[in-house]
């Protein structure tokens, strides 16, 4: 079955995002590439269950498997070793990143405290946006009394766009909340 979204990009955003670039042909028009959901657990040396805790959730979030992040080299001030687990990742492509990015922006933002959309100047300089999101309850499949420690994390989606104005205009298309 064919996510929500990507059928609406096929039939109708893409040709929008044609229109407002005003590009020539219909295979220059940006599109989602992946969607990169990342957590950083600085505490996970000392304490084991948030590790496996931390997978639990984000398997239960993106419907896939995550991998642990190991170090890549020892740094004695925070106690770390090469080869310690220090987060958790995962990299979302296909039907499961269309499906996760219409729950992200029609279910898990809105949830969020105080939203008044996300910042229009998250932008790497290539059509890339990264969001932070400072705790994993947005998400409606995060139980609150399972949880061991409220963490943050990171979630990047990558598009196929050549500059941030081609990124900005394809995310807006999307129904992605960008700030004025």
């Amino acid at each position: 079955m064919i996510p929500n979204v990507k059928k609406s990009f096929n039939e109708k955003i893409k040709f929008q995002v044609q229109k407002d670039l005003g590009l020539k042909n219909i295979m220059e028009v940006p599109r989602l590439d992946k969607i990169v959901l990342n957590v950083g657990l600085g505490e996970a040396q000392q304490n084991a269950k948030l590790l496996e805790a931390t997978v639990a959730e984000i398997k239960a979030i993106t419907g896939q498997a995550p991998v642990i992040t190991r170090a890549k080299k020892a740094i004695s001030n925070f106690k770390l070793r090469k080869g310690m687990a220090v987060g958790v990742m995962v990299t979302l492509r296909g039907n499961r990143m269309y499906e996760f990015f219409e729950r992200f922006v029609s279910f898990s933002l809105p949830r969020v405290r105080d939203f008044k959309g996300l910042s229009p100047k998250a932008f790497d300089g290539r059509g890339n946006y990264t969001v932070g999101l400072k705790e994993q309850l947005i998400f409606p499949e995060i139980d609150y009394d399972k949880i061991e420690k409220i963490t943050g994390m990171n979630i990047t989606i990558c598009t196929t766009a050549r500059s941030d104005d081609e990124g900005r205009s394809l995310l807006r298309n999307m129904g992605f909340p960008l700030r004025k």
